[in-house]
């Protein structure tokens, strides 16, 4: 398929017959596709369009556009990414956005594209949804990121309990933020234990056993989808968070303190602190921190937890 741009000079043919082998393998049930590069103006940039039909709104076709900046192959990418089609099948679940019919997605205008090697690591659209009976927008702005894990790490050592944390510089709030250790998942299919592992190990140096980790996450509800979301009205981040309970000598402690960490190839400026448990919700404003310190608490009221001997 091709698309086609006109003006009062030349007609300009350009391949996008990629696009359909990407689309062909999406979850989208009766996909149409119209692409189009339309310029408004002689000296406008051209404006990639593709337009697919829903199966929650078959007769309402959705056009994605590409904003100014974004290239052809970004947009590609963009739109055959595990993230967005993941956004796609949660705003057709059961309870998702289109699920009763009062609302209806219009256009998703993406707006960034963020490689992390071959595959998108972050994207950034508008969603137009408009609320039918008011013909109002819905806010739609969307960071997307996909799923994540974080781990509560707890030491008891000679009588005391500390929890073991990462002290990263964080750009986005302008200064660094202690946090539990966490990454995230490839793909939105990663494994979740075998992650968080791996994120411990590189962020604080400390070797976790598989058969130690408890999911907290699973003592929510079923309607949760057993995560926590940090940041709903603009992320669609999704976490996974795990509990570890040990046992370690003073010496350990001193160890981890202050270490330094974290892949430094891939810019991570890490430090390890550890600090006692008891003053930890009062430390630090990551939400990673503060949402497993509720859930742990909540999981031992109610006897979820097994003593660790």
């Amino acid at each position: 398929m091709s698309i086609w741009c006109s003006s009062s000079a030349s007609i300009s043919m350009l391949s996008f017959s990629r696009i359909n082998r990407l689309t062909a393998s999406s979850p989208i049930q009766n996909l149409r596709t119209i692409i189009s590069a339309n310029m408004s103006t002689d000296s406008s940039p051209f404006q990639i369009t593709h337009t697919i039909n829903l199966s929650s709104q078959p007769t309402e076709p959705v056009t994605l556009v590409a904003a100014p900046g974004v290239s052809d192959a970004d947009f590609r990418n963009a739109i055959a990414c595990s993230l967005f089609e993941q956004w796609l099948k949660n705003i057709q679940s059961e309870k998702g956005l289109l699920a009763d019919g009062s609302l209806s997605l219009k256009q998703v205008l993406i707006q960034g594209v963020d490689m992390f090697g071959k595959r998108v690591g972050f994207l950034k659209f508008k969603a137009d949804v408009i609320d039918k009976e008011t013909g109002n927008k819905v806010p739609g702005i969307v960071f997307a990121r996909g799923p994540a894990v974080a781990v509560l790490i707890l030491l008891e050592s000679e009588g005391k309990t500390y929890t073991v944390l990462t002290e990263q510089v964080r750009v986005p709030v302008g200064r660094p933020i202690l946090e539990l250790p966490a990454g995230m998942l490839d793909e939105n299919v990663g494994d979740i234990f075998g992650t968080a592992l791996r994120e411990v190990e590189e962020e604080t140096g400390i070797e976790l056993h598989l058969d130690d980790m408890v999911d907290l996450t699973s003592f929510l509800e079923p309607s949760t989808g057993y995560k926590v979301i940090p940041s709903p009205g603009g992320c669609d981040e999704e976490l996974s968070l795990l509990l570890y309970r040990g046992s370690v000598s003073a010496d350990v402690i001193e160890q981890l303190q202050g270490k330094e960490t974290g892949l430094r190839e891939h810019g991570e400026l890490i430090k390890v602190r550890v600090v006692p448990y008891d003053t930890l919700w009062r430390m630090t404003p990551d939400a990673k921190v503060l949402m497993s310190i509720a859930i742990y608490e909540m999981a031992k009221k109610e006897g979820l937890l097994l003593h660790k001997h």
